[in-house]
């Protein structure tokens, strides 16, 4: 059985002239365990369909405590309560600043389901090979 969490939460959307309140649902999903996803909805971009960013767990987490990412997804903190994630697209680049506190929780929420490190299936499917090839 997967198991699929969703913390929805607002972020600011940081433009030259202004923050935009910007909802936002973080997902987690067991079947995945190496990935986040922030799922924008239709309000939120500009063609009105919803958007879903995927990325490494471990990313958000490095980022939290430092400058991390490389390629379309930056992530660093930005004071000691919030946490800038910076999203590349070929519309333009997305700043988005969230409370790390609620960063946190989720990703506590999501050890919960998986521990880091235990991503890999490891010595189960070790055991279930060696069962299926017993005797061979």
């Amino acid at each position: 059985m997967h198991i699929t969490l969703d913390q929805p939460l607002g972020a600011r959307l940081i433009t030259r002239d202004q923050e935009v309140a910007v909802p936002v649902t973080l997902r987690y999903t067991s079947d995945d365990p190496l990935a986040v996803r922030f799922v924008f909805p239709g309000c939120a971009t500009l063609d009105g369909e919803t958007a879903t960013w995927t990325f490494a767990r471990t990313l958000l987490e490095e980022g939290l405590d430092a400058s991390s990412g490389v390629g379309r997804v930056h992530i660093w903190p930005c004071g000691p309560s919030h946490t800038i994630v910076e999203l590349h697209a070929a519309e333009g680049v997305a700043m988005l600043r969230f409370d790390s506190a609620a960063l946190q929780r989720f990703l506590r929420r999501s050890y919960r389901v998986t521990e880091p490190g235990g991503e890999f299936p490891g010595t189960a499917l070790d055991r279930g090979l060696a069962a299926l090839l017993d005797g061979v």
